[in-house]
């Protein structure tokens, strides 16, 4: 099984650096077909790896090689593939392969298209890195890498200014939340004296819960930044000025789930600290209603996806934070699979609409794009939570968790947002699909996706509607390392009235949204012009004006102090004086230069001079000699010793 665990990681990497190869050259379809392949082969060995599992083997443990041993500080090359890691290792290959494979279609006419690829599957590679460690130093590698390879795939284009902020934007707030995970990993170290994740857990029972609330803020600081939570979440709607498959990849199986699976794989932790845990679901259940609300009014089909990503990464929160561990990881394997869908569908309808995103500006595409819109609608309903799709068996868990942890004030919170959550994606669906053919105003002719990529996108449309059914089996596996807690309303009576009208709720928002989007005229481009005036929606559309606070007290005062610094204290003091002297150093060169001359007069007046001086300090040191004792008396007279 080991050499599997190898072959599962480092696909990846050696598809990232053949693509590599051919960076600077002009397109070659090799250089997307091989690392496609090489993910495949990542994906079939993560499955043997997972029927291991499942049949009862033991779980792969290895360590490639010593990384760092000094003192009392050894970390290895540690890798492990047990029932957690697993599942994010399928979940990250399954989506990761259909990505790779959709963008051959969709990064076709690309001039960059090597380069694509060359960043894409060491993205991928990063991400494996992170789940497949045994330590937290290894997970901080994988943690960082991908956060590189993230600023890289959002400012790919990097020619478009937009996309180079949004970049920069998502590096450098998580660069800000990885300081505070930096510091709970040292805290971890200084108190255990390891980063093994076993030999750590082991030790913690017995310290000073202070010190393992602290432990579990500071990580947590880290999980904020990467899983986009408040106040850290601006940065992932921006995000989307990178490629749609990006995009799916890390909404779907990467980046934004890392946060997820830290609070997960850290669970002994957690499990000490309830406190620390009920503020992290306090804080996903305010996050998931606060993003499903800027979904309600956005324009831009790719925003209103990513504010979902946000909201349902609001679920799995209050699930880890509630100790619901299995429930997070199951909604965030099952999210994983219809939110791909739905950015790669977003990714065709962009590609028919000749890169329009604005819903307002499309209608009536489900004829030109047929499957399309299945596939869109399908992915949909598994996100609205319908039964019998995915999302029905892993938000609803989420919802009992919360009720029988008896926290109503979350669980009313989540049962709100889930309505809101339907209203949204069939508002989407609606306004892109069904109506009035408005793109024609703007002379489009839509096509559908080429048919390979429709192909791919079927194993996710597959997986949306029946990775519910796999929840006992997942649950039976996953348990062996994490609680074994199982949820259930003890009245049976309660349970079908919550579960019936949850889904009666969902349903009518659906209907809501249908009758308001679907048939009625919509004027283009002021599509909610009569909403526009509304201070709600101004709020809203304005996503709270949290990013105008961001840049008016924060982003701007900060640059004005730089340049104040800058013109006054970096280039009047720092580089004044470092100037200062080279100019005193090459005033002397220049004026003594002329010893070298070669010039005979010249060079006899130096040695006079130079005679001169020495016959000078050799009297004023003999007469030194002579009178030191006189000279000695006329200091100790002065008190000088």
């Amino acid at each position: 099984m080991e050499l599997y665990l190898y072959i599962a990681l480092f696909s990846p990497l050696v598809g990232s650096l053949f693509a590599a190869l051919f960076a600077a050259s002009p397109k070659s379809l090799i250089a997307g077909v091989v690392p496609s392949l090489l993910l495949f082969t990542s994906f079939v060995a993560s499955t043997i790896l997972l029927v291991n599992i499942l049949s009862g083997g033991d779980i792969v443990h290895v360590e490639m090689m010593t990384w760092i041993a000094t003192g009392n500080l050894y970390i290895p090359f540690g890798f492990v593939v047990d029932q957690v890691s697993i599942t994010m290792m399928m979940v990250v290959t399954v989506v990761s392969t259909v990505v790779h494979v959709y963008s051959i279609g969709y990064m076709d006419h690309d001039k960059s298209f090597n380069r694509f690829f060359a960043w894409l599957s060491a993205f991928v590679f990063s991400m494996m890195i992170l789940v497949m460690s045994d330590n937290f130093a290894g997970l901080f590698i994988g943690w960082e890498g991908v956060g590189l390879c993230s600023w890289g795939l959002i400012g790919f284009w990097y020619h478009k200014e937009s996309a180079t902020w949004a970049a920069n934007e998502a590096f450098i707030m998580n660069r800000i939340a990885d300081l505070g995970m930096l510091i709970g990993i040292f805290l971890v170290y200084w108190n255990t004296g390891t980063l093994q994740y076993d030999e750590a857990f082991a030790v913690m029972p017995a310290l000073n819960s202070e010190i393992l609330t602290w432990m579990g803020i500071f990580l947590f600081v880290g999980a904020m930044g990467k899983s986009a939570q408040f106040p850290l979440h601006t940065w992932l709607a921006d995000a989307m000025e990178g490629p749609t498959p990006v995009s799916a990849l890390i909404h779907a199986a990467t980046m934004v789930t890392a946060g997820v699976y830290l609070v997960v794989r850290a669970n002994p932790l957690y499990d000490l600290i309830p406190h620390v845990g009920l503020f992290i679901a306090s804080l996903g259940a305010f996050v998931a209603l606060f993003a499903a609300s800027m979904a309600l009014v956005n324009r831009d089909m790719k925003r209103i996806i990513a504010y979902s990503t946000l909201s349902q990464l609001g679920y799995m929160f209050v699930a880890a934070g509630l100790g619901a561990y299995w429930v997070a990881l199951f909604h965030l394997m099952a999210h994983a699979f219809f939110k791909a869908l739905l950015f790669l569908g977003a990714g065709n309808v962009m590609h028919a609409m000749h890169d329009e995103l604005d819903p307002f500006k499309m209608g009536g595409l489900k004829k030109p794009l047929k499957w399309t819109f299945i596939m869109m609608t399908l992915a949909s309903v598994a996100l609205a939570g319908i039964y019998p799709f995915a999302g029905f068996f892993s938000k609803d868990l989420i919802l009992e968790v919360s009720l029988i942890e008896h926290h109503y004030i979350i669980y009313s919170v989540l049962l709100f947002t889930a309505g809101l959550t339907a209203f949204y994606s069939f508002r989407l669906v609606a306004l892109i699909f069904h109506g009035e053919e408005r793109y024609k105003l703007f002379g489009i002719d839509p096509h559908e996706a080429y048919k390979f990529v429709l192909i791919a996108m079927s194993p996710l449309l597959i997986l949306a509607i029946i990775a519910g059914s796999f929840k006992m089996t997942y649950f039976e596996m996953v348990t062996a390392v994490l609680p074994a807690t199982q949820y259930h309303v003890h009245s049976v009576v309660t349970y079908w009235i919550m579960t019936i009208g949850t889904q009666l709720f969902v349903l009518l928002a659906i209907a809501f949204a249908y009758k308001k989007y679907a048939n009625n005229r919509i004027t283009v481009p002021n599509g909610t012009s009569k909403m526009e005036n509304r201070l709600c929606y101004k709020i809203l559309s304005n996503q709270y004006y949290i990013p105008y606070v961001y840049e008016e007290y924060i982003s701007k005062p900060y640059r004005e102090l730089s340049e104040v610094f800058w013109k006054h204290v970096d280039m009047k003091v720092v580089d004044a004086s470092v100037d200062g002297i080279a100019n005193i150093i090459y005033s002397t060169g220049e004026k003594t230069r002329t010893m070298q001359s070669g010039n005979l007069s010249t060079m006899l007046k130096w040695m006079v001079a130079g005679t001169v001086a020495l016959l000078s300090l050799a009297v004023v040191f003999g007469l030194a000699v002579r009178y030191s004792d006189e000279i000695k008396l006329i200091f100790s007279g002065l008190g000088v010793q």
